[in-house]
């Protein structure tokens, strides 16, 4: 009996943030791998038991189980977000007679300042000689770029459309989490590597594909693809542990704000819904004004 016919809510709610709420395919994948891992356990060691009939401990021993697994708190926190979302949606739908979450407290996730490259060693990888005639090695170097000079997610370039390319005004609209739109300058450099790439990948293929970026068969990229790419890439300027798209996307927003960038206009343009999310940036600037005032202040 598979995890669905045990526990069709899940089902129900996978429906519900795929089409009503409009996630993306890749956030309705990571609530229902959490799902299912929470769902599983509860099969294994309370036997099955129906949605009504989960207790608080029960969902305490699978937290409890995570953190034997050695998974960071960060982590944690993000399932047991899912697992309130899950139970609130019942509770909605009248499904569900009192959620199991209540007393259930997120554990204190340690914070972590952003990683990003220092603009030194982006300016040497903007540098970088890559070979014209190769279209997959032209590809993702004008997709790092693209990840750098707008701090795009991931998932948004790689559904980023060409009608989403705006050229008379040099910006180009992004779709973001929860289906919101924001629009992000580009740079005319950037720009007009955009419209040679596009015009050759028109000359190259004769099926238009409608996502700006394809691989060497025409096809979109994959996100596993592009993140492994932008790691062998950042690997040639940076031993940093972590080397990914959304590294990029910490260093666009922390040398906006270096170089003297309103807080709130970086805010908009990495379409945070809060200013909160958007200051965890600050900490990074001014952990660089220590460095400085250590470095050059006599008494320091």
């Amino acid at each position: 009996m598979s995890i669905i016919e045990t526990y069709p809510e899940l089902q129900q709610f996978i429906e519900y943030l795929s089409f009503e709420k409009r996630y993306s395919k890749y956030t309705v994948a990571a609530y229902q791998k959490d799902l299912e891992q929470f769902l599983h356990f509860q099969i294994n060691q309370f036997n099955s038991p129906a949605i009504n009939d989960i207790q608080p401990t029960f969902i305490k021993s699978w937290l409890a189980f995570l953190k034997e697994q050695g998974l960071e708190s960060k982590s944690i926190n993000r399932k047991i977000s899912t697992l309130k979302s899950f139970f609130k949606h019942l509770q909605k739908l009248g499904l569900l007679r009192q959620p199991p979450m209540a007393t259930i407290i997120s554990p204190k996730a340690k914070k972590r300042l952003p990683a990003f490259v220092d603009e030194s060693k982006m300016e040497l990888l903007l540098q970088t000689a890559i070979d014209t005639t190769n279209w997959d090695e032209k590809t993702n170097f004008l997709v790092l770029q693209l990840f750098y000079f707008t701090g795009i997610r991931l998932s948004e370039l790689i559904h980023l459309k060409e009608m989403q390319i705006d050229a008379a005004n040099q910006q180009i609209k992004v779709i973001g989490k929860g289906n919101k739109e924001r629009i992000i300058p580009i740079h005319d450099t950037l720009l007009t590597q955009l419209k040679g790439y596009l015009k050759e990948k028109h000359h190259q293929f004769g099926t238009i594909e409608s996502c700006v970026f394809v691989n060497k068969k025409n096809k979109p990229l994959q996100p596993r693809e592009v993140y492994q790419n932008i790691k062998n890439l950042l690997g040639t300027v940076t031993t940093m542990q972590k080397k990914s798209p959304h590294v990029l996307r910490h260093t666009f927003a922390t040398h906006l704000l270096n170089n003297g960038a309103d807080l709130n206009a970086v805010k908009e343009l990495l379409g945070h819904s809060s200013l909160a999310a958007t200051q965890v940036y600050t900490h990074t600037t001014i952990e660089k004004l220590k460095d400085i005032h250590k470095k050059a202040h006599p008494k320091a």
